[in-house]
């Protein structure tokens, strides 16, 4: 079984598993993975994530948000993977996992799991949170860039004590009307926001927040077709029009290119968060 089939059927553990280079990242430039610990931030069992230090000093912090259009039946194994390379690589990598559709998320409840699994960087002894990079896929994506706004959110619910420096949304959903109107993941917006109507789409939807003061780089697979260029490029070009530091890169492949670090969309993927 592939691992679009798979992704679409929700095995993400058996994804995760089957992803080719999920342990030492072959590519990786002579660095190796220290410990990973597991950190919670609240009571429920989704309210967790996987610290991965890398053996040697840190280029940073990078939060890998998972993907799966908010629902419950995918997980944060789906991150695994890249957490691991991310640590070869020299970061430190929170594989951040929050509650979803399903099991107690959606608007606002993950949006507040968010800010708080950020907040777990703050909690890391040693750490240097000066550049905090979020990484999403897909739902995730649209995760990481709120995360990135939240300092210009300006709302009480949501104060965060670590600053995100940087977003880089792979696949990201960014447009979340859009999405209603091309019925991206068969009503999984809708889905998501429930009841909260134009006011969770205010405040939820990354098109409405632009411009951020930081950094955006969207990763987008030209072939995909779960979630289209289209929504990144929307994005995109709202934010340059309002002079926002953000760019578009389009790469072949599709959806799922992204969440396997054995692609050359990851090898670029690793080379922007450097350049960040």
């Amino acid at each position: 079984m592939d691992r679009r089939t798979l992704l679409r059927l929700g095995a993400g553990v058996a994804l995760a598993s089957a992803l080719p280079g999920c342990g030492a990242d072959q590519d990786s430039p002579g660095a190796t993975m220290g410990d990973v610990e597991t950190l919670t931030y609240g009571d429920d069992p989704s309210q967790m994530a996987e610290l991965h230090r890398p053996d040697g000093r840190s280029r940073g912090a990078v939060v890998v948000l998972h993907g799966g259009f908010w629902r419950a039946s995918y997980d944060f194994t789906l991150g695994r993977p890249l957490a691991e390379s991310l640590a070869t690589h020299g970061w430190t990598a929170l594989n951040l996992e929050y509650r979803r559709v399903g099991n107690g998320g959606g608007f606002p409840a993950t949006f507040d799991d968010v800010v708080n699994g950020v907040d777990l960087l703050a909690e890391v002894d040693g750490l240097d949170t000066s550049r905090v990079i979020t990484l999403g896929h897909s739902a995730g994506g649209h995760l990481a860039v709120w995360a990135a706004g939240l300092a210009q959110l300006d709302e009480e619910r949501w104060r965060p004590r670590v600053p995100v420096t940087a977003a880089v949304p792979q696949a990201g959903v960014l447009d979340l009307r859009g999405a209603v109107d091309r019925g991206l993941g068969a009503g999984a917006v809708e889905g998501f926001l429930g009841a909260g109507g134009d006011e969770a789409f205010d405040l939820a939807d990354p098109l409405a927040r632009v411009p951020l003061d930081v950094p955006v780089r969207c990763i987008h697979g030209r072939g995909d077709d779960v979630v289209p260029i289209e929504q990144s490029r929307r994005y995109v070009n709202a934010a340059r029009a309002e002079g926002a530091d953000a760019e578009l890169i389009a790469l072949d492949g599709d959806h799922f290119m992204h969440i396997d670090p054995s692609t050359p969309a990851w090898k670029r993927t690793l080379k922007i968060l450097d350049e960040l």
